[in-house]
């Protein structure tokens, strides 16, 4: 009788842990989406500046089409 108590004791800790690991993945990918809508890790003068850095200056018209581009792309 000793084995079976060990196999629940062994279950609970095994669900514990695989419990753990759903909630604590659920709870960083929206602290993630959530950083990500605050702090967009592109802007109009990161463009600017990878769009000048390769001899080409750019309008604002083309600044606006990347942004819509990447804000679509994050979404």
């Amino acid at each position: 009788m000793n084995w079976l108590a060990f196999l629940f004791d062994l279950l609970k800790v095994l669900g514990g842990v695989i419990a753990g690991a759903v909630i604590g993945f659920f709870v960083a990918r929206n602290y993630m989406k959530k950083y990500l809508k605050k702090n967009p890790p592109i802007n109009e003068q990161m463009i600017r500046a990878m769009m000048t850095g390769m001899g080409r200056t750019p309008s604002q018209k083309q600044v606006n089409q990347m942004m819509k581009m990447m804000t679509k792309y994050m979404d």
